[in-house]
């Protein structure tokens, strides 16, 4: 007797304990940024945002804890084809948040293991549709491509998926051997290309230099030659007004009395100097037969023309 006393006492200790747990247990506190999904028999009651919440013990249970600050997720490396046929080992990080507790509760089992599959899958897709060289330019638009997909479940799954970044793709050794000789090759070209426009510019330069040189020395000999023209023209004009000065002061002497006889005199003194030099052996010309005779000398240059006819040797005849 004393021993079943014994049991049913700790019985009732026990499920004294017990029913302190539960309505403790119905106690709730719940953190920002947080959210419980509760549930009464069995059935979806309410949802729960952060603060103090009291719970109908046996009736009312906390079946979901959704966390709904941002996440990072991170989506583990998967072999992936491209359109020419190269392996690459792609992986990722998606970030989302909850947005709706409920859905995100009740619309998928996992809803971050199910995004991350659905990244995957929308990777291997965009990815198989590109050639090698496309998926290392292509990362933001293969990064949109998932985040579109994602967003096509975002309202029945709960959730916001508000980035997906593509951290590395892998090629094997065999293929990165393939590409850095082709870099290397793609250099080299460069580096050829790039001399052969420095030799060019380099000639046309030497070729501009050459023509502009060419166009200022033509410049400058055609600058001389006007100068020269204008000089010469400038002397001739010069020569011409002196030589019509002097003819016109001739002439003016000429009319002056005695003038004729003063020319006469001027005329007989060069005479004798000429006739004085022709016996040197440098001076070569060509003289009148009879060079004595003075008086023919002058008639044969005009010079009576002049006035000075029959005033050769003394006074002229009226």
């Amino acid at each position: 007797m004393e021993i079943f006393n014994t049991i049913s006492q700790v019985l009732l200790g026990l499920f004294a304990i017990y029913l302190t747990f539960k309505f403790l247990q119905a106690i709730r506190l719940v953190p920002n940024q947080y959210a419980h999904i509760v549930e009464r028999l069995g059935n979806y009651h309410k949802t729960l945002g952060p603060g103090f919440h009291a719970l109908i013990p046996f009736v009312d249970k906390v079946v979901y804890k959704q966390d709904l600050r941002e996440e990072t997720i991170e989506v583990e490396p998967q072999e992936c084809f491209t359109k020419d046929n190269v392996k690459v080992e792609v992986d990722g990080v998606l970030y989302l948040s909850v947005m709706d507790p409920v859905n995100a509760s009740y619309g998928v089992t996992d809803y971050r293991y199910a995004s991350v599959q659905l990244a995957q899958t929308t990777t291997r897709s965009v990815i198989g549709q590109m050639d090698l060289d496309e998926t290392f330019e292509e990362r933001a638009k293969m990064s949109m491509e998932v985040v579109k997909v994602l967003g096509e479940v975002e309202r029945l799954w709960g959730i916001k998926v508000h980035r997906y970044e593509i951290k590395n793709i892998v090629t094997p050794r065999t293929v990165q051997k393939a590409m850095e000789r082709q870099m290397t090759a793609e250099r080299e070209r460069r580096a050829v290309i790039a001399r052969s426009e420095g030799v060019r510019d380099s000639k046309v330069n030497d070729a501009q230099g050459r023509s502009a040189e060419i166009v200022n020395i033509s410049e400058a000999e055609m600058q001389r030659r006007i100068n020269e023209a204008e000089g010469w023209a400038n002397e001739i004009e010069a020569i011409a007004e002196a030589t019509a000065v002097s003819i016109e002061q001739i002439a003016d002497a000429l009319s002056q009395p005695n003038g004729s006889e003063a020319m006469q005199l001027q005329l007989k003194e060069r005479y004798l100097d000429v006739l004085d030099g022709l016996g040197k052996e440098e001076n070569k010309i060509i003289i009148p037969k009879d060079i004595s005779n003075y008086k023919s000398l002058v008639e044969g240059l005009g010079l009576d023309q002049l006035g000075l006819n029959g005033k050769v040797g003394g006074p002229a005849k009226k």
